[in-house]
């Protein structure tokens, strides 16, 4: 008997988008097959250790409320923890981790194998099988013919991988993990297109021939907070990471390789990430610049193995070794792993639909860095989403489809399918239009209910969810209706330098202002004093707060979205002739028809369609 002959859906690679996919899927009770060429390798750390960041922590934190794991292992292997932008507003605040390499893929493996109809096969997919224009199963490189409903592509870096090191090129999904070859090719000859991206990562050095006293440490947040709105337990003992930086030697040096530079000799063809360029590229772009941040970053909590942020490097290894010894801190350096970059194929997300199911095979999904992202966040993000939707679609169920306003998700998610993806597409906080509405303290508000009615989230923590914003609306239901007098609060804006109060003040006029913290004026109102020793009350207080001090802006982003989102909600049929239609500009005309959007509302966001494009549109459509 063949116990690999049918399965639900099967999940190619083991990477974030693979492990959320998989996980989600099977928990919405499809039976499940994850088939990566390495089993103890899931969800491997294989750049930065670390999870969040700028926008990327708002994604973790929405994974997580939709009922993804990423956040939850973030939180059982953090050895750091750090709120980034604090002092920004409250749209800019982003969670990020430093995690403990090793100790992340085993977690994800203990939760991936703790889900009753997850299964898994150690092999390589070169062939996904077709009939009627629609998946039936794939074929792998051991000889396996396995059927499957649906299909999900989530192999990373992985497909045609090339690795470069100065003269030194050899294939590689990672530096010591061979590549797939024929997916590629297989998917093409079915019309699925294909390109090159780049990527790269900085070398590892050995933390014992480190001189952190030249150093600047950064150390975590003194009560370091969490991904998972969970039960996960706060870290306790925190690592830190250090900050140095180059200088010109350390660049006259690198400059000494850029003859073989595969960047600069035109052996790398594929495009790297404008916002993580390699060391290389920016003293090359940023001539004018006589040194550059390095964040030296611990790999674990047992190993003195650390990850040199800021120094990705594709040049020869002799040359990397001689510019490190010249900065700071770094004169005694041993390396553990030369940077290296790495070339590989991805294929256009403009052939996808929203649920990240083909334009051209039906039931075939892509997630991930194959669809032209880069970092886990957004593969992690992507996977989830995949995951449900090849499950909603076997059940013939609507679509899952996050819009912009709803979550940085599903901006993510419109830029793929919209714009022309031609470099590794990173998120930002600047990408989202209403980043005010989607800040990463209110994603459990904003999608813990999808989360239930998909089958992800418990009743118990869809109860807790809603009892904390009972909480929260309750406080700040107190803080518009309670006024304090003179007397009791004048010491206290003194102190913050801003103006005394000369009568009884609303609670909530004098929160509004900048300079004032909501928890120090709750010390002075009886109702309330004795509970800011308890730190759940603590983080409620703080959102409370939020909403007080940016409530003119949120109401106006809310205003803006119930204006714009009338557009979304006017169909275009796939079928529509954009070509008959004269008036509408001729690059408008030829965006339209290659990327067929879905909506109005997706069309206007469509490079090279302008809003007198729109308009003929409407006009045309009758409104």
């Amino acid at each position: 008997m063949n116990l690999l002959k049918e399965y639900d859906i099967i999940v190619v690679g083991g990477g974030h988008a693979g492990c959320e996919s998989s996980a989600a899927a099977a928990r919405m009770g499809m039976s499940v097959l994850l088939i990566t060429h390495n089993l103890n390798s899931l969800a491997r750390l294989s750049c930065n250790p670390s999870i969040g960041g700028i926008a990327k922590g708002q994604i973790v934190r929405e994974i997580d409320a939709l009922g993804g794991f990423t956040g939850i292992v973030a939180d059982h292997t953090m050895i750091q923890f750090r709120m980034l932008n604090r002092s920004k507003g409250p749209a800019m605040w982003s969670p990020r981790s430093q995690n403990d390499r090793n100790s992340y893929s085993i977690e994800w493996r203990k939760i991936l194998e703790n889900i009753p109809n997850l299964h898994f096969w150690q092999d390589t997919v070169v062939d996904i099988k077709i009939k009627n224009n629609t998946v039936a199963g794939v074929k792998t490189f051991l000889g396996l013919d396995i059927d499957a409903k649906a299909v999900i592509i989530t192999s990373g870096t992985f497909l045609n991988g090339m690795i470069f090191i100065g003269d030194l090129q050899f294939p590689g999904g990672r530096i010591d993990e061979q590549p797939t070859y024929g997916l590629t090719e297989n998917l093409n000859d079915k019309g699925i297109k294909s390109a090159r991206l780049k990527t790269g990562t900085p070398v590892r050095i050995d933390g014992r021939s480190i001189d952190f006293s030249k150093m600047i440490i950064q150390n975590g947040d003194e009560n370091p907070g969490k991904f998972s709105f969970s039960n996960t337990i706060p870290l306790k003992e925190q690592k830190c990471c250090y900050l140095t930086w180059t200088n010109n030697r350390v660049h006259d040096i690198l400059r000494t390789g850029f003859d073989k530079s595969p960047l600069f000799t035109g052996r790398i063809k594929g495009k790297g990430p404008r916002y993580c360029p390699s060391v290389e590229d920016k003293i090359d772009r940023f001539a004018d610049k006589d040194r550059h941040q390095l964040f030296v970053e611990p790999e674990g909590k047992d190993t003195f193995e650390y990850y040199v942020n800021g120094f990705s490097s594709s040049l020869p290894f002799d040359v990397q070794y001689k510019a490190l010894k010249h900065v700071s801190g770094f004169e005694n350096v041993r390396i553990l792993r030369p940077g290296y970059a790495i070339e590989y194929d991805y294929f256009s997300p403009e052939q996808l639909n929203f649920n990240l199911e083909s334009k051209i095979i039906e039931n075939l999904f892509f997630a991930g860095q194959v669809n032209g992202t880069t970092g886990y966040e957004e593969a992690a993000a992507q996977g989830l989403v995949a995951g449900i939707n090849a499950v909603l679609k076997i059940k013939n169920s609507p679509p899952f489809i996050l819009k912009r306003h709803q979550a940085y998700i599903g901006v993510l998610i419109d830029d793929l399918i919209t714009k022309n993806i031609d470099e590794p597409y990173r998120m930002f906080t600047s990408r989202a239009e209403y980043r005010i509405l989607l800040r990463q303290d209110n994603a459990d508000i904003r999608l813990t209910s999808f989360g239930y009615e998909l089958g992800l989230i418990s009743k118990e923590r869809l109860f807790q969810t809603r009892e904390k914003y009972n909480k929260i609306d309750s406080l700040i239901n107190f803080a518009e209706k309670k006024s304090i007098e003179p007397e009791k609060v004048n010491f206290y804006l003194e102190n913050c330098n801003t103006t005394p109060i000369l009568q009884k003040t609303k609670l909530s006029t004098l929160v509004s202002r900048p300079q004032i913290e909501f928890s120090e004026l709750l010390k002075l109102c009886e109702e309330y004093n004795n509970c800011l020793n308890n730190k759940d009350f603590i983080s409620i207080v703080e959102e409370a707060e939020i909403y007080i001090k940016y409530k003119n802006y949120i109401l106006r982003e809310q205003e803006i979205v119930e204006k714009i989102s009338k557009f979304d909600d006017l169909i275009l049929k796939d079928d529509f002739d954009y070509q008959k239609i004269k008036s509408i500009s001729y690059e408008a005309r030829e965006k339209l028809s290659k990327i067929k959007p879905k909506t109005i509302g997706q069309a206007a966001r469509i490079s090279g369609v302008s809003p007198a494009d729109i308009s003929v549109l409407l006009i045309y459509l009758g409104h």
